[in-house]
């Protein structure tokens, strides 16, 4: 429930992302040209060009030979396809093994017209570029800062802030389109820890809202002595909300019999919800400092104030005696989790009495969640229903033929935050007096944040496992960065989703306690491998972004749910149709077991 640490949530990238920018040539065509970094005498590029349009592709040597065409010199060469959902953008990949190590000069030559094309190149999985957002402090008229630097893995171990980097720069993209580059430095003064590190920062302020993209480019030097370019992308939400805290904690009693802590807060606007988090502490009976709970949740301002509540039984539990204080308070939006308001401590006047010591209190849902709302206990929906629930920027993908008792959840080709998402789910579920959910990828996300967050009929739901999931990105995909910055670019599917990221699933998962993730039970899935000698893949495309083992768009590591009830890894199942192993969502023997399982 801490705030998530920015280095744990970090783009590790072993790829660059690379724009194009064609220059018209004397005969009326255009002509781009760069650097194609061959390590370790191997190299795997896609160019990514608008439906239709492909470029001709040609390599010359470090050594200035005479061009030769990519088509011809590829031991394998096919069209493929990057995509997020119904986000893709599609391209040509080449594979190229056994050529001299340095720089090589790739040339793109198009005689039709000037079209945008981006090469995506991957590198030496075994040096990668470490990059992230220092804090997720996004309000509009804010500095920001991103630090870079090299990491190598060799054997059991890992190095960070390895030498190799020889330039580091910054580009960012803002949400009206315009774009900024900006320098980046190892000298102690740009947020980057000490000079002469390794580690590259460079520090911005946002002076828009919305949805701002920052590109680390690095270039250097391989171990081998080769060139090396690696790049990291960065979805960053900037808000504009001016919320403030607007005075001291007011203390109230609900009709419960449970504390209300009343918030005042100015800046924001009537009816609008947040996510409010704190510490609540007291003195032990030596008046040593005291941890009492973690309070929290969506709080809507009423009256001028978000509420907080605390079931007096956690001061039993606890022993805990006065004073009071809340602290390590954070209100934050409820779609991207960025902090608006921060406190450390403030003074909590709870009514002087005297604790009874309980220590062995058994912990209860009224505990938790607090007392079940009267519409939830009057059943106002019909029957028990389980809820088949897609993912981002998608549609249907259950076969509604493998389970019973089943009604499919659709919001197709949409971008939702969580919040957003959970909330539909909500909605479309209240016809029912109670269901369970099976969910494809961020709905699993989306439900589990229902959970937490909203009644619903999820909390009436009968025995069973009440959530189960299949290739979701709890902690997030890195092809969430990556499509953001290819959608601005080539027009294509639902937008960003810094939910997706790394850092912001990070920043979810921050508000998300444990005994909600237990009501998770979630599979992750893989490419079936076929080669040892050679990376495998479910697409060729995100093969060259993501760490294997992955599912096409979601790497095993990121889909795990610390807390969460781990149902297994499957091999040979990518993440969705098109990719070269079936669906997950597909698997009729697991969709058996998840259905005779899920509550309803």
């Amino acid at each position: 429930m801490q705030p998530a640490d920015p280095a744990r949530a970090a783009v590790i990238s072993k790829s660059a992302l690379l724009p194009a920018r064609p220059e018209r040539g004397k005969d009326g065509g255009w002509t781009w040209g760069g650097r194609l970094p061959v390590e370790k005498g191997r190299v795997r590029f896609m160019v990514l060009a608008e439906p239709g349009h492909e470029p001709a592709i040609r390599l010359r040597s470090p050594r200035g030979d005479a061009w030769m065409d990519a088509k011809a010199l590829a031991q394998a060469g096919r069209t493929t396809t990057l995509a997020l959902g119904n986000t893709a953008v599609s391209g040509r990949l080449y594979e190229l093994d056994g050529l001299a190590a340095g720089d090589w000069t790739l040339e793109l030559v198009d005689k039709a017209a000037q079209a945008p094309v981006y090469v995506l190149l991957e590198g030496d999985p075994d040096l990668e570029l470490v990059s992230y957002p220092v804090h997720r402090r996004h309000k509009v008229g804010q500095t920001q800062a991103v630090v870079a630097m090299l990491a190598r893995s060799e054997g059991e171990g890992a190095s960070v802030g390895v030498a190799g980097i020889e330039k580091a720069s910054l580009h960012l993209t803002a949400p009206d389109g315009a774009g900024f580059d900006l320098e980046m430095f190892d000298d102690g003064l740009h947020e980057d820890g000490r000079a002469g590190d390794g580690v590259f920062g460079a520090r911005f302020e946002v002076a828009k809202a919305g949805s701002w993209l920052a590109q680390v480019r690095v270039e250097g030097r391989h171990p081998d002595g080769s060139g090396m370019l690696r790049t990291a992308e960065h979805v960053i939400p900037v808000v504009e909300d001016r919320l403030a805290l607007g005075g001291g904690v007011q203390v109230a009693k609900d009709a419960a019999d449970r504390f209300v802590f009343r918030l005042p807060v100015v800046g924001g606007k009537a009816s609008r919800h947040y996510r409010v988090l704190a510490e609540v502490w007291g003195r032990d009976a030596e008046g040593g400092p005291l941890p009492v709970a973690w309070i929290g949740g969506m709080s809507e301002i009423k009256a001028g104030a978000l509420d907080l509540h605390l079931d007096r039984r956690w001061l039993n539990r606890s022993g805990a005696q006065g004073p009071f204080e809340l602290r390590a308070l954070r209100i934050e939006d409820p779609d991207h989790f960025v902090p608006l308001v921060e406190v450390d401590a403030l003074a909590l006047p709870l009514p002087v009495h005297r604790v009874k010591a309980m220590p062995d209190l058994a912990i209860d849902e009224a505990m938790r969640m607090g007392p079940r709302p009267q519409a939830l206990l009057e059943a106002k929906g019909t029957g028990s229903r389980l809820l088949l629930v897609h993912g981002y920027c998608s549609g249907v993908v259950w076969p509604s033929s493998h389970f019973t008792g089943a009604s499919t959840f659709l919001d197709p080709n949409k971008n939702r935050s969580h919040d957003a998402f959970a909330r539909l789910i909500r909605d479309f579920g209240a016809t029912w007096n109670s269901f369970g959910i099976v969910a494809h990828s961020q709905g699993g996300a989306a439900a589990l944040h229902l959970y937490t967050y909203y009644w619903s009929g999820l909390d009436n739901a009968g025995p069973g496992r009440l959530i189960q999931s299949v290739g979701t990105p709890y902690q997030g995909t890195n092809l969430a960065g990556v499509l953001a910055a290819l959608g601005g670019i080539f027009g294509v599917g639902c937008g960003s989703n810094d939910n997706l990221t790394y850092s912001g699933a990070a920043a979810w998962l921050a508000g998300i306690p444990s005994w909600a993730r237990a009501k998770v039970n979630y599979y992750t899935t893989s490419f079936r491998s076929t080669y040892w000698w050679r990376n495998d893949y479910c697409n060729f495309a995100s093969d060259l972004v993501l760490s294997d083992p992955e599912d096409g768009t979601v790497e095993k590591v990121y889909g795990q749910l610390s807390g969460g009830v781990n149902r297994g890894h499957t091999s040979g199942q990518c993440h969705t149709t098109g990719m070269r192993d079936p669906a997950q969502y597909l698997d009729a023997s697991r969709n058996a077991v998840m259905n005779s399982n899920a509550a309803r």
